[in-house]
């Protein structure tokens, strides 16, 4: 098929047309759209093409058309229009965001709800998993009668801490010995690594001292083996509710029910990418076949990257929902990644 600009203008006004009414679309709405420059026959005959083609389906032989997934990628690749925010939009993002908000997992759940309730649809976020976390640094700290408070620095800035009883007790000098001892054979190291060289110290420390050495070590080990692993945060799955096409109780239960115990299995940009937009059966999982995703991807500082996705009918407002989850990744990356500076607004042209 040839691809003339008349039938890239058809397919456009059809797109957006049944994004804005999730009503099929007949050839005089196209025509009205194109202000009479064809007639409704030739309108007809493109429409007809663009359904032999595979770009629009007819649901009913009498109805109009609306876009498959193949059209909507075409409407996504080379028709949608750049959208920028309008000056009110930008700065309700900047109002939004402009809380300090201390730690990953805070900042991920606080950005699904701001993104969710921005944008209208069901989000997600999460951290890319730390790969190959370690150890930066060891300290602990005398709690008295308590035990032992050991604070473990991680590789991505993280500073966790625990209280530890120990089995035997442990003189307060001996801390800072165990300190240096931690710090010079259980840093920049896997969990794996961690274990095989305390199996190494075993018999060079005094038991009461090797068992708090034994506990920290334990702890250190469990946190690197966590930061591997991805958390996701979702927050609107019952926004759907509100889109035609989800209903069906069914259909609906069964993305919101993937979304809440299947999140791990959500998209994340491809080879980098700092958005990507999948439609319809190009979703791996089955649950999100009939649906659409925006993810963009954004820097959280100490080498992490950041993931915040938008989950909704193939109908989805692309546009509009990409610009605004641009500016919010945007936006992101310059409080989290350069010191908590947010991005000037994008000009209106």
């Amino acid at each position: 098929m040839e691809w003339t600009a008349r039938k890239k203008e058809i397919l456009k006004i059809v797109v957006e047309r049944y994004i804005d009414t999730a009503e099929p679309v007949g050839s005089k709405a196209v025509v009205e759209r194109m202000n009479g420059k064809i007639s409704s026959a030739t309108v007809r005959n493109e429409l007809a093409d663009l359904v032999e083609t595979g770009y629009l389906e007819q649901p009913h032989t009498s109805a109009g058309r609306i876009p498959s997934p193949r059209g909507y990628r075409m409407y996504v690749n080379e028709l949608m229009e750049h959208r920028a925010l309008s000056s009110a939009e930008a700065a309700e993002i900047r109002r939004t965001l402009s809380d300090s908000l201390s730690g990953t997992e805070e900042m991920l759940a606080r950005t699904g709800q701001m993104v969710s309730s921005f944008v209208g649809y069901p989000a997600y976020t999460a951290a890319d998993p730390t790969r190959g976390a370690t150890v930066r640094r060891f300290e602990l700290l005398d709690a008295g009668d308590d035990g032992v408070i050991a604070v473990v620095m991680l590789s991505d800035s993280r500073v966790k801490s625990r209280l530890l009883r120990p089995e035997l007790a442990v003189e307060r000098e001996a801390l800072a010995e165990l300190s240096h001892l931690l710090n010079t054979h259980f840093t920049l190291c896997g969990a794996g690594e961690m274990n095989d060289r305390l199996m190494h110290l075993s018999d060079q420390v005094a038991p009461n001292r090797f068992l708090v050495l034994n506990r920290v070590v334990e702890y250190a080990a469990a946190l690197v083996e966590e930061a591997a692993r991805q958390e996701v945060f979702t927050e609107g799955a019952s926004r759907l509710l509100k889109f035609p096409e989800y209903r069906d109780a069914d259909k609906a239960h069964d993305l919101m029910r993937f979304m809440t115990e299947s999140k791990t299995e959500l998209p994340v940009p491809a080879g980098g990418a700092s958005m990507q937009i999948l439609i319809g059966p190009e979703n791996v999982s089955d649950a999100l076949k009939e649906s659409s995703v925006i993810v963009a991807s954004y820097d959280i500082g100490d080498n992490m990257r950041g993931l915040v996705g938008v989950v909704g009918p193939t109908r989805m407002d692309y546009a509009t929902v990409a610009a605004r989850l641009s500016y919010f990744a945007e936006s992101l990356s310059a409080m989290f990644g350069k010191k908590n500076e947010l991005p000037p607004k994008e000009d209106q042209t």
